[in-house]
């Protein structure tokens, strides 16, 4: 399947990274004539880099995944980026409309015509699923080898997703830990006023690298990978559908039908107006 770079991951990145950065160098100057003005003052990234906090956060929260994952988990993180950026496409409607011809197909020529179509299938799950009907293998045993097949792919894009999952939780988690040093550091040494300041600032740091650890890189990275999973889990449902509905002789307008209803709504009214106005599915029996 063609890659296409996903613009809105390389937007948000940028946006979230660049509105952060603006906010700590972009500075309020208020004249004698009580006017407001704003000036961009690199300088004050310097108030935000502590090694002590960066060795605290970031060093505590990688110690703590090496603890919790294999180092097959780690390995798999260059892949997870990839799929963000530069994911599979996995278009629903085109399944559809490939389903519907191979049952068209099937129904003038029977299912072992679509050995060729089969082949021809760049999705495994699909291919796989096809090949099992042109090889005439019993449909509930047909049903239960993809149950088998799409469960599995659920359960390792889950345990895929858990290493960011648990990144998230760390990072706020060892920001209190930084939290509670520097806080403890400064009141130990609360009659030396010079320590004040750095032990406060290691305070204050570490929360601020847990929470953007957690809310820039963590939970974005979780989120986008399980929005990649529904993606291409629509399809295998649709497949699933499909490939079953094939091997009862079903109708292709009948299958048409059943596999738009499981589209969103506006995505069933968009492949519709596409198709030339076809009837649309009855209201309220597709996916909100």
């Amino acid at each position: 399947m063609k890659r296409k770079l996903d613009i809105m991951s390389v937007i948000g990145l940028v946006l979230g990274v660049g509105l952060v950065f603006m906010g700590i160098v972009l500075t309020k100057i208020t004249d004698d004539a009580g006017n407001n003005t704003y000036k961009i003052i690199l300088i004050n990234l310097k108030s935000f880099y502590d090694p002590t906090s960066i060795a605290i956060v970031v060093g505590g929260v990688a110690a703590a995944l090496m603890l919790s994952f294999p180092l097959e988990q780690f390995a798999r993180i260059p892949k997870h980026i990839r799929i963000i950026f530069m994911p599979q496409k996995y278009v629903a409607e085109e399944y559809i409309s490939k389903l519907v011809e191979c049952a068209k197909k099937a129904r003038i020529s029977g299912l072992l015509a679509l050995e060729e179509d089969a082949n021809a299938m760049q999705d495994a799950f699909l291919k796989n699923s096809l090949q099992m009907i042109v090889d005439s293998i019993d449909p509930e045993k047909v049903k239960a080898q993809m149950e088998t097949w799409a469960q599995s792919i659920e359960e390792r894009h889950v345990q895929e997703r858990s290493i960011y999952d648990k990144g998230a939780q760390l990072g706020p988690a060892f920001g209190m830990i930084g939290t509670l040093v520097g806080l403890i550091n400064m009141l130990k040494n609360l009659n030396d006023v010079s320590t004040v300041g750095p032990n406060m600032s290691v305070a204050l740091v570490t929360t601020f690298y847990g929470s953007i650890l957690a809310n820039v890189i963590f939970a974005p990275i979780s989120n986008k990978l399980r929005v990649r999973h529904d993606e291409e889990f629509l399809c295998m449902q649709i497949v699933f559908e499909g490939v079953q509905a094939i091997q009862a002789g079903e109708n292709p307008k009948l299958i048409h039908e059943k596999l738009i209803h499981m589209l969103p709504e506006y995505r069933q009214d968009a492949l519709v107006a596409k198709e030339g106005g076809a009837e649309k599915p009855e209201k309220g029996k597709g996916k909100k």
